[in-house]
């Protein structure tokens, strides 16, 4: 093992729909196969497309599966006000990792509120944090799917997570459909080749 640590707190949250929980599941089955201890929690429901969600994976933890505030490592964002909303999560060291591409809600949508500009949240969290802000859909999007956003941030925190690189692709393409493995596989290494 490298600099990584052997413990590494992870909070991902996004929208319903946008694959929160295969990002989830992809780290936490890759974790297990390497013998880490793993704790996960899903803290809203995932049914409710468009609705806020926030997924909470500990490796190597033998504590609880909720991370307390302050407590992330690393704040994964699949969508930009997802990631100020959850930034009370991560350490003061801790590093966001977020999706540009913004998906706007019905109040949004209908003209009842307006969403914050996106270069605005981003310049906002870069005062407290490190930030890797990039639009994950329009990668995913050359990778052959705009699906695929979640397998790009995936591939993004892989640089930072104490899993071999391998072990997170072989989850990969175990967990996504049959053929969409060559898209996801690319879409992966696109989102590791934001950070190094």
């Amino acid at each position: 093992m490298s600099s990584k640590a052997s413990k590494f707190d992870l909070v991902i949250s996004g929208v319903g729909g946008q694959g929160a929980i295969l990002a989830s599941d992809i780290i936490g089955r890759s974790a297990v196969i390497e013998n880490y201890g793993v704790r996960a929690a899903e803290t809203h429901g995932m049914a409710q497309r468009g609705g806020s969600v926030v997924n909470h994976v500990r490796i190597g933890c033998d504590l609880g599966s909720m991370i307390p505030l302050k407590g992330a490592d690393c704040l994964l964002a699949l969508e930009p006000v997802e990631a100020l909303r959850y930034i009370d999560s991560l350490a003061d060291d801790g590093v966001v990792i977020m999706n540009t591409e913004a998906v706007y809600p019905v109040t949004v949508t209908t003209g009842k509120a307006q969403y914050p500009d996106v270069e605005s949240i981003v310049a906002e969290l870069k005062k407290t944090h490190r930030v890797i802000a990039f639009n994950a859909t329009e990668k995913a999007a050359e990778a052959g799917s705009r699906q695929a956003m979640n397998v790009v941030l995936v591939g993004a925190v892989s640089n930072f997570l104490p899993i071999k690189t391998e072990t997170l692709l072989d989850r990969v393409k175990e967990m996504v459909p049959p053929k969409t493995i060559d898209t996801n596989v690319k879409a992966f290494e696109m989102g590791r080749s934001m950070v190094e």
